[in-house]
């Protein structure tokens, strides 16, 4: 090493300082997180790349797979092939309570569901409040919602958002917002939302395929500008070589060391959910148990590089 040069440790450290800034006390309280402590990064599999088979046998393949915690995906194909909603959209909230007793047995904390919903829908803020709702009621600490891939209505998220914020806190839930293409298709762009919202109630998820599948972006220069906004991550890697196709984290062209570099060191608990977990250019598994496999692996390549960054 140079003699000029700073520890690795210490330029990680610098770089992660912004993003200790207010989260939810589930999620790492402003009061709680010490800059420079390591982040307690909590790696989640989604139940959607089980979405071929029932909701059960995604909970069971996902805690085979060695993981303590689980973000619910959208449907599953339960008896007669049909999909069914994980939680629909009216469900009472005892429901989600119910789902979240589920897994708490299995040994697995959610930590995440969809809201299935675009902020700019007519509907949005009915539903989103009574996802938030649903939330609260199963100790989910975080909702996740995103944008049309065609663009939004960006001054009416702000309106619905600034709404949505203090119902989230009172909750004790963060609405966490991702990039999927459009006006929102860039963390920075998220961030800059979520910045004018200025509420601890809303936040960045940060989804690096998204960014470059839908926007052909390099994600690394976009999470530096967007680092203290982020509080999860929905884990996918993608690849433009030899085929354009999202793929399982290690699998595809973004480097994952430099992806968690600016949220390494927050003190603060950050959900990485693994939301694709199969190989580029071959055939997805047609058996479960092909789906626990890669998600073990996925778990694994996480683990290596949260160790390595923190070490």
């Amino acid at each position: 090493m140079k003699p000029n040069c700073i520890q690795r440790r210490d330029f990680l450290c610098a770089t992660a300082l912004g993003a200790a800034a207010l989260a939810l006390p589930r999620n790492g309280s402003a009061a709680a997180a010490a800059p420079n402590a390591k982040t307690e990064f909590q790696i989640a599999c989604m139940t959607l790349p089980y979405s071929q088979f029932p909701l059960q046998r995604a909970l069971t393949g996902i805690q085979s797979a060695g993981y303590r915690h689980v973000a619910w995906g959208t449907t599953h194909k339960e008896d007669g092939g049909k999909p069914v909603p994980v939680l629909a959209p009216d469900a009472p909230p005892e429901r989600a309570k119910e789902l979240a007793a589920r897994c708490r047995d299995l040994g697995l904390e959610p930590l995440m569901m969809f809201s299935t919903i675009y902020p700019e829908a007519a509907n949005a803020l009915e539903v989103l409040t009574h996802r938030l709702r649903q939330a609260g009621a199963a100790r989910v600490p975080q909702v996740l919602t995103f944008g049309h891939t065609k663009g939004g209505n960006r001054e009416l998220w702000v309106k619905r958002l600034k709404q949505l914020g203090p119902i989230a806190r009172d909750l004790g839930v963060l609405l966490v917002v991702k990039q999927h293409g459009g006006e929102t298709g860039t963390g920075a762009a998220c961030a800059v939302i979520t910045r004018e919202i200025n509420d601890a109630g809303v936040k960045v998820n940060y989804d690096a395929g998204n960014v470059m599948d839908y926007l052909d972006l390099d994600p690394i220069p976009d999470i530096k500008q967007c680092a203290a906004e982020v509080r999860s991550f929905c884990i996918k890697d993608h690849r433009n070589f030899p085929k354009d196709e999202d793929c399982g984290p290690g699998f595809g062209e973004i480097d994952h060391y430099k992806l968690l570099t600016p949220v390494a060191f927050t003190g603060m608990k950050m959900p990485l959910c693994c939301e694709n977990i199969f190989a580029p250019l071959i055939a997805r598994p047609a058996e479960p148990a092909g789906v626990d496999a890669l998600a073990k692996r996925a778990r694994e390549f996480l683990e290596v590089v949260i160790k390595g960054l923190q070490s």
